[in-house]
This record gives structure tokens, sequence and C-alpha cells, in this order.
């Protein structure tokens, strides 16, 4: 039988590889599918920790975060496209000002 510890450090590597990109990259899309790797990462220590402890709760939260995370995402990206529409990039550099410009109508 493989170790906690090991499933621990997978999910620790996971999870920085999240982080990093997450730091690194402008792109939306890209920083979107970081924090789901970032997920990922912790509901693996929640599923192996609940499997080590041999308690149910740790996978009933990866469930229901994975749940909340599948609609976070639906919503996050059907703003980034209603924004694409509007200013025809997805560099996060470029959405830092999301107010409306005033016409001198």
């Amino acid at each position: 039988m493989i170790p906690v510890e090991y499933y621990l450090a997978l999910s620790g590597l996971i999870f920085g590889m999240g982080l990093i990109s997450l730091l690194i990259n402008r792109n939306l899309i890209i920083v979107f599918i970081s924090l789901e790797v970032m997920l990922a990462g912790v509901n693996l220590a929640l599923v192996s920790l609940a499997h080590y402890m041999n308690d149910i709760r740790g996978q009933l939260i990866a469930i229901f975060s994975i749940a909340v995370a599948a609609g976070s995402v639906a919503v996050g990206l059907s703003l980034l496209v209603a924004n694409f529409q509007l200013k025809k990039t997805l560099d996060s550099e470029e959405f830092s000002e999301l107010r409306e410009e005033l016409r001198n109508d």
C-alpha cells in the first residue's frame, strides 16, 4: 500500500504547479485552468486523508468543492466571453479597470 505521505507530496506538487502558473501567466483562460489545477491538488489531499483516517467527510467536501468550482468556472467564463466581446483581449492587465467609460453625448 502506498503511504499517505506520497499522496500529500503529490497534492502539494500539483498545488504548487498551479500556483506558479497562476503567478506567471497573464491570459485569463490559463489563470482559470491554474485555479482548477490548484483545486485538484487540494481535493487529492482531502480524499487521501479521508481514506487514511477511514472517514468519509473529506471525500464529501471534495465532491462539494468540485461542484462549486464547476459553477464558478461557468460564471467566470461567461464573464470572460462578455468582456472579450468588448475589449477583444484576454490579457489580465487590460481587465484591471472594469468601470464603464463616460460618454459625452
